[in-house]
């Protein structure tokens, strides 16, 4: 078994330690959430995260988070693991395949001193395959100060720098793939996805109330918080997120959980459509498209805001 704690502190929480921010692949280490994590038996583990009252970016209002912020939890959880318990290389890619999760509303609640979110983490397959890649399977269970608030599945993969440069091609190059990328396009109203800021809306109008083009903001800190050279699935999971509360307008809701799946990855020199379509008042089917192919796709829970 093993045990580890970080190093490090964040503008967050000022008197919070973190682990290195290289291994949750993040460049600003004000944004780690991960602040120790333990070994249970060799695909068991327990990796301890702290929310600070208010994020930035993932608490849209005052009085809750948005459920992506548990999503970016294990997203930085399950790379902490790949590199140090699973053996995956820190030059490795990393990428998903499959993200399920859910949320409950009393998870989410601001109120009181920042949280300890505990994320107890089993990898029910690890596929080691040619050529040095591996293919993950994870399933979270998260408790919020000892309450459950949360659950997760992912199927994600490892590429070696090699292998995904040929299933890149031209693309594979994050300044390459920057320089090339579209100027951001006008954003919706915030208002309308639960937003204050035009700099963190994600999508903009076009002639359909129920279609939208991806809005990519390189210059967004947290969204892109280091080059890329594709769209990062967090933003796709923001973008299916602003498009199932304006969606539903005037009606106001707040999502809970997200069933996706990511098909290929979305450039950024190419527009992006994200449609939604609300099958009951809670359940909305999102699809983001690139040219005429289904990039991601998504069912959104909502609950009354």
């Amino acid at each position: 078994m093993t045990s580890f704690s970080g190093h490090g502190s964040t503008a967050l929480h000022p008197q919070r330690s973190t682990v290195a921010n290289h291994l949750v692949r993040k460049t600003d280490p004000t944004e780690v959430l991960v602040t120790a994590w333990h070994g249970v038996s060799d695909t068991e583990h327990v990796v301890t995260t702290e929310w600070p009252c208010s994020h930035p970016f993932y608490t849209p209002e005052q009085e809750t988070h948005s459920p992506l912020l548990f999503t970016e939890s294990t997203r930085q959880a399950l790379a902490l693991l790949s590199h140090t318990e699973f053996g995956v290389p820190l030059d490795h890619r990393l990428g998903w395949e499959y993200v399920s999760c859910s949320t409950t509303p009393e998870g989410l609640r601001t109120a009181g001193p920042p949280a300890e979110v505990e994320l107890h983490i089993t990898h029910t397959s690890v596929s080691r395959r040619r050529l040095g890649c591996a293919r993950l399977t994870a399933e979270i269970e998260a408790t919020r100060d000892g309450v459950r608030m949360g659950s997760a599945q992912i199927r994600y993969t490892a590429y070696p720098e090699a292998v995904y440069r040929r299933l890149r091609g031209q693309y594979a190059g994050a300044a390459e793939s920057c320089a090339r990328a579209l100027p951001p396009g006008r954003p919706v109203s915030p208002a309308l996805v639960g937003r204050e800021s035009d700099s963190d809306v994600v999508l903009s109008p076009t002639t359909r109330a129920d279609l939208w083009f991806l809005r990519a903001d390189l210059t967004h800190s947290v969204l892109f918080d280091h080059p890329h050279d594709h769209i990062p699935g967090m933003v796709l999971l923001e973008a299916f997120s602003q498009a199932a509360r304006s969606v539903c307008a005037p009606r106001r809701v707040r999502p809970l959980s997200f069933d996706s799946v990511f098909k290929r990855y979305v450039e950024l020199d190419q527009p992006c459509l994200i449609e939604a379509e609300a099958l009951t008042r809670s359940s909305i089917k999102l699809v983001a498209t690139q040219g005429d192919t289904v990039a991601a796709s998504a069912m959104v829970t909502t609950a009354p805001a």
